[in-house]
């Protein structure tokens, strides 16, 4: 359950140096610069202490990262100007846990308890309350219908991607003999992933080039102390591509998708006090009821499943 945790708290963390290098360098650099960033850093790790691109598993890594970084990602992006970013991140983290978890018990096999996945709903239940628009805080853009399917197509590529295909890895890995449950194996295989997600990104990002979709460059925004771009698009690409989704890839390695996800879902109610701490964002009274929740759940979901 550790590595679960840790990629929240990391994801939580990426959140904040994402929007921070979002707004000095546009969206297009900075996803591509934490993707490049990402798989230059995990690439040496994999390439001297990892096995590189020799586990058993490595295909269904590639396309897990096809799936969860390429198709996953694109969706996401599509969907945030058409329903604003509370809703896409709700629809990704509540849809994303039961679509891996009834996809691997459809696939794999794997069977939760009853417990396991009461908790597991508890959590969901707190960040949706937690994120959840209302009357008094509504969505600060026009919400259009289609939206919801391109969040919906993120939640797929979330629940398919990045958890059910990596467990799949993870098991024909361990079928063939491969020490799965450690931390080396989870940033080879967050590695592998993001060269397919980098690969993907480049090659999409190049057609709309040359059917001039592309979008425009942002106006830079001039640099502050404490906000230097290269320093916000470092820590960007280290702590979500790197810490993020290899203790991701850990907790896959060590738990069912159904457990790991509604943990990793508790992503944006950790971002809430980092974000009050280095931005000094005051937190509403509903998102720390929702957090309370959330935070329960996790409690009660790691007592059950260590009986």
């Amino acid at each position: 359950m550790l590595p679960a945790f840790l990629s929240a708290f990391f994801f939580a963390l990426n959140a904040t140096c994402a929007s921070h290098s979002i707004r000095l360098i546009g969206t297009l650099r900075a996803n591509i610069s934490r993707l490049v960033i990402g798989t230059l850093v995990l690439g040496l790790f994999a390439h001297s202490l990892g096995g590189g691109f020799s586990s058993a598993g490595t295909g269904w890594f590639l396309v897990s990262g096809l799936v969860g970084l390429g198709l996953g990602d694109l969706g996401s992006y599509a969907a945030l100007p058409l329903l604003g970013s509370r809703l896409t991140v709700l629809m990704i983290q509540c849809l994303a846990a039961p679509i891996a978890a009834i996809g691997e018990w459809w696939w794999l096999g794997t069977r939760l308890s009853a417990e396991q996945v009461l908790w597991g709903a508890v959590i969901l239940f707190g960040v949706a309350f937690a994120l959840a628009p209302s009357r008094s805080s509504p969505p600060r853009v026009r919400v259009r219908p289609i939206g919801f399917l391109y969040g919906f197509l993120a939640a797929c590529g979330q629940g398919f991607g990045a958890a059910l295909l990596s467990r799949k890895a993870v098991m024909v890995a361990a079928a063939a003999g491969e020490r799965v449950s450690n931390i080396t194996f989870g940033l080879t295989a967050a590695y592998e992933r993001m060269v397919a997600g980098l690969a993907f990104t480049l090659c999409w990002f190049l057609a709309l080039r040359l059917v001039h979709r592309l979008p425009d460059a942002p106006r830079m925004v001039p640099a502050v102390p404490g906000r230097r771009p290269w320093i916000w698009t470092l820590a960007n690409g280290l702590a979500g591509p790197v810490a993020g989704v290899g203790c991701y890839q850990w907790a896959l390695a060590t738990a069912p998708s159904g457990i790991v996800l509604p943990i990793a879902a508790t992503t944006p109610l950790l971002s809430i006090p980092i974000a009050h701490w280095l931005e000094g964002d005051q937190p509403t009274r509903r998102s720390i009821v929702g957090g309370l929740v959330a935070v329960a759940g996790c409690i009660a979901l790691t007592l059950v499943s260590h009986r």
